[in-house]
């Protein structure tokens, strides 16, 4: 029994001091072999983001410094062979003073599914899954993983559906996916969902609501159709898994073009009491290549998106109207296996038809990566200014850790 006790105490040391090194060639969390060869497996991935954010622009009674869990999460996916995979991701988002639980349980209780589906391989190449999934359309930055982000945050507006027909910024649904040579693909067919963010009237409020599943049924507005393409011109990027990267660290060489779209018919409810299409589709470019010997490299990325909610749609962070961001990002030179900063800068214009008007983001900040992206800090100042109210400017903190 002591030997027994000894060997599994060594094996945990291991697993830990194996992990906790770190680097940009990290394989995707701890993997648990379920026979010799490694063909059956379970993989386990975990991370935390740790916010500390100071926002002047907040009532007199309200604290301009608040801390908070930007998410806790947890990822394991299993393959008993090639022919099929079971995916599970839960966690939680934007834990704060203001939200917690004092119980952990009731209506203020965050955690839940993310992500929880199953694929099967039908050819080479080709995959069919069905479930709570992230397979999406529109951009790179609708798939974003928060794994592995250049900005402190996605890109908010380009998470373009998110909590109006989607749980998350993830449907129920059926996915395709695969690749025809260099070009990459994903389809998908779901549900739409009849809770969302937008719980107005479209005819006592006036305004378009985005209700239409709530509002005239599922069978006039019960389904979304989007999808996703990108050619890899360079090096090849993997789609085993939806999750885009945000930067490779100077890992590989790629540059991508892509394109995608999202429709939902009947999806918003107009002041008239109709139905009308929603329509988002994007265009973008992704470069991340070394830029020499020395370690350093530069990461870029651009969209243009067009965003039709319907006839002057505008709720928070959503509007019709057309959408350019881009970011830019250089990684300054030095070894792979020691700290490594990464200075960038982000920029966003929106056109809301609305107001008439435009909305603006600035973002400036830089990144320390103490081991990669598995433990690194962030610090990020951001401007933004909607048509002609005064610009609002936040000072963000970031502290990630990543297994």
């Amino acid at each position: 029994m002591r030997k027994l006790n000894f060997s599994i105490t060594v094996c945990l040391l291991s697993c830990f001091f194996t992990f906790s090194q770190g680097n940009t060639e990290y394989t995707g969390g701890y993997k648990v072999k379920l026979n010799e060869e490694g063909t059956k497996y379970m993989r386990f991935i975990a991370w935390g983001q740790f916010w500390a954010q100071y926002n002047d622009n907040l009532p007199d009674d309200a604290s301009a410094l608040n801390m908070s869990i930007r998410r806790a999460r947890f990822l394991t996916f299993t393959q008993l062979n090639k022919k099929f995979l079971i995916l599970t991701h839960f966690g939680l988002n934007s834990l704060n003073g203001g939200n917690t639980s004092p119980i952990g349980t009731g209506e203020r209780s965050q955690l839940f599914f993310h992500d929880f589906w199953g694929e099967w391989k039908v050819a080479d190449d080709f995959h069919v899954g069905a479930g709570l999934h992230y397979w999406n359309g529109i951009s790179r930055l609708n798939n974003q993983s928060t794994l592995n982000m250049m900005t402190l945050d996605n890109n908010r507006q380009s998470w373009a559906t998110i909590g109006l027909s989607d749980q998350f910024a993830r449907h129920i649904g059926i996915y395709a996916k695969g690749k025809i040579g260099k070009l990459q693909y994903r389809f998908a067919i779901n549900e739409a969902g009849t809770s969302t963010l937008d719980n107005r009237d479209p005819v006592a409020d006036g305004v378009t609501v985005y209700g239409g599943r709530r509002i005239l049924g599922s069978a006039d507005a019960g389904k979304v159709f989007q999808g996703y393409v990108d050619y890899n011109f360079l090096d090849q990027e993997s789609n085993f898994l939806p999750y885009k990267v945000g930067t490779y660290l100077g890992s590989k060489k790629v540059f991508n073009i892509g394109a995608g779209f999202f429709t939902h018919k009947n999806g918003v409810v107009e002041a008239d009491g109709e139905g009308a299409n929603v329509n988002i589709f994007a265009i973008d470019a992704f470069y991340d290549a070394p830029l020499g010997q020395d370690g350093s490299a530069i990461t870029a990325y651009a969209t243009y998106q067009n965003n039709d909610y319907g006839e002057n749609y505008n709720l928070g962070a959503y509007g019709t109207g057309n959408m350019l961001y881009g970011h830019l990002g250089y990684l300054v030179p030095g070894p792979s296996d020691k700290c490594r900063f990464q200075p960038y800068l982000s920029y966003q214009n929106r056109s809301i038809d609305a107001i008439d008007d435009s909305a603006n983001r600035v973002g400036l900040g830089a990144n320390l990566f103490m081991t990669g992206h598995h433990s690194k800090l962030s610090l990020e100042y951001s401007n933004t200014k909607v048509g002609d109210a005064d610009g609002t400017g936040i000072l963000t903190l970031q502290a990630m850790i990543y297994l």
